[in-house]
């Protein structure tokens, strides 16, 4: 049962962040199974758990991050990563490409929420012309989140706007990728079982908007993209 994370993943991460080496790391590998990969594979599984129950048509599955670096991608960063993230998702051949639910901790923090970072120019262009058609649907779900304030929207948007569709809905329709995300400090609920309860209702507040999101894929490709 997940009973929250403890001061030593704290200590961990942050010595990890300032000792990114084999040589730190190995002789603490247990240490970082049981304090920080432990209690992070079972706050997946509960949440899995709980996210098919309430959703069960959904499908959704875990994924649980490695701690290990792409040996290709290590540009001098050091073969290990300093946080640990799990996401919740459809199953897709390109996992980037879908929406998804996730949680993730690092020594100076910890975010959960929702986001699709790696989508199709196509998906895009889709969820363009998904606005245009029905403008009121996006908004009604944009004013959700907002009145919530919960998630703050983060993306990177075009060098040039693809179009205004009002100051509302502008910062989705010019985005390349996106998440809604919120970011605490780990103190409080991130030591208690709460943690998990307070991640779960988050997500829930987020199905909406992840299903619009899901639903683009669907879409007939828009005549200008």
């Amino acid at each position: 049962m997940f009973q929250g994370y403890t001061q030593q993943t704290v200590d961990f991460l942050w010595g990890l962040r300032l000792n990114n080496e084999r040589s730190w790391f190995r002789p603490r590998k247990e240490e970082f199974l049981a304090c920080v990969d432990a209690p992070t594979r079972e706050l997946a599984r509960e949440l899995t758990g709980e996210m098919t129950r309430l959703y069960p048509r959904d499908g959704l599955v875990s994924k649980v991050s490695r701690i290990y670096r792409d040996a290709r991608r290590l540009y001098g960063r050091g073969p290990y990563k300093d946080h640990l993230w799990f996401t919740l998702r459809r199953p897709a051949e390109h996992e980037g490409a879908v929406p998804c639910f996730f949680f993730e901790v690092a020594p100076d923090r910890y975010s959960y929420g929702m986001g699709c970072w790696d989508p199709t120019p196509l998906t895009m262009a889709k969820l363009r012309a998904r606005m245009d058609r029905d403008p009121a649907q996006a908004a009604k779900l944009v004013r959700q989140v907002e009145r919530r304030g919960e998630f703050q929207l983060e993306g990177e948007p075009y060098k040039r706007p693809k179009g205004d569709p009002g100051p509302l809905l502008y910062p989705w329709y010019n985005s390349r990728q996106f998440s809604l995300c919120r970011d605490e400090n780990c103190e409080g609920d991130f030591f208690t079982p709460a943690l998990k309860d307070r991640v779960l209702e988050g997500w829930k507040s987020l199905v909406p908007v992840y299903r619009w999101l899901l639903a683009v894929e669907a879409d007939p490709p828009p005549e200008q993209m």
